[in-house]
């Protein structure tokens, strides 16, 4: 789809579950990710009747670039207000989104996956205007730097694999466009998304958020529900599907029955919620033991 006067900016999305839903659940991936992948989600919670989209955003150089062409999407999808669940870079650009449109507001809620409120955490604020200049290959060298090494579950293993394939696809323009997002001096400003329903979702093994990132978010957003997963690195989505997919059921889970539900009315099975909130919770305490 092309939103912006420029031809050459072509978003990309996957659009799945019952077109009737006038606010479905956007996902929008990090530096190195595609569309695809959040293909565990898309399967997952079409599968239980919500509406779901994953984007790939196109070439944009700055943060406010990125938020006109986004509202532009939404409007031509005839979306008024959506749920965005972003990871990494995706996150941070959810929440610019939301401030940006504070004054008529088109986000419903966040969820925030491994994410920050401010550009400076990674030191390249400085190289952010250089990244147009680099090759290809040294911009996926940076990237990869950031990916977890050493012995791993197959799972998580797995979820590399398929994240260094999704950044071989990637062209110079669009890695160095994305890095260029990440590391200009930007920060959130959270007086203006303060009445927004915001589930913070990060991991306790390692990933390539510092734990300074984390508590910032933590104080940015003190009333934001939590959910941690024990493992999952960079890429829970990928995975610990499961669990992510079950903590995304439970932050929609509010707005059900209202007209910013994310799911088609007649799948909800409250009922069915509840026992797994409860299975859930139970796990967590059996780990904590």
């Amino acid at each position: 789809i092309i939103v912006d006067d420029d031809d050459s900016k072509v978003w990309s999305l996957y659009d799945a579950g019952p077109r009737s839903i006038r606010c479905p659940l956007i996902f929008l991936p990090p530096v190195s990710g595609t569309a695809d992948v959040f293909f565990q989600q898309i399967l997952a919670l079409t599968g239980w009747g919500y509406r779901v989209i994953a984007l790939q955003y196109p070439v944009y150089w700055d943060h406010l670039e990125f938020c006109d062409g986004f509202r532009k999407l939404l409007d031509h999808l005839q979306l008024d207000k959506v749920h965005l669940f972003g990871a990494s870079l995706g996150g941070f650009l959810a929440q610019k989104f939301a401030e940006y449109t504070h004054k008529s507001p088109r986000v419903q809620s966040l969820i925030l996956c491994n994410s920050f409120s401010d550009t400076s955490i990674f030191n390249q604020t400085w190289t952010a205007n250089s990244f147009w200049l680099m090759p290809a290959f040294m911009l996926k060298k940076i990237v990869l730097g950031n990916f977890a090494s050493g012995p791993l579950d197959p799972e998580m293993a797995d979820g590399i694999d398929f994240m260094v394939d999704r950044l071989e696809s990637l062209g110079q323009s669009e890695l160095a466009s994305r890095l260029t997002l990440n590391c200009q001096n930007s920060y959130v400003e959270p007086h203006k998304i303060r009445d927004i329903p915001v589930t913070i979702m990060d991991v306790f093994d390692q990933s390539a958020l510092s734990t300074e990132a984390k508590e910032e978010m933590y104080k940015l957003y003190p009333n934001a529900r939590r959910a941690h997963l024990k493992t999952g690195g960079n890429f829970p989505y990928l995975c610990r599907s499961a669990e992510v997919n079950l903590y995304i059921q439970i932050h929609l889970l509010q707005f059900h029955g209202t007209r910013y539900a994310a799911i088609d009315p007649s799948m909800v099975s409250a009922e069915e919620l509840e026992v797994q909130k409860i299975s859930l919770h139970t796990s967590n305490e059996q780990e904590e033991q």
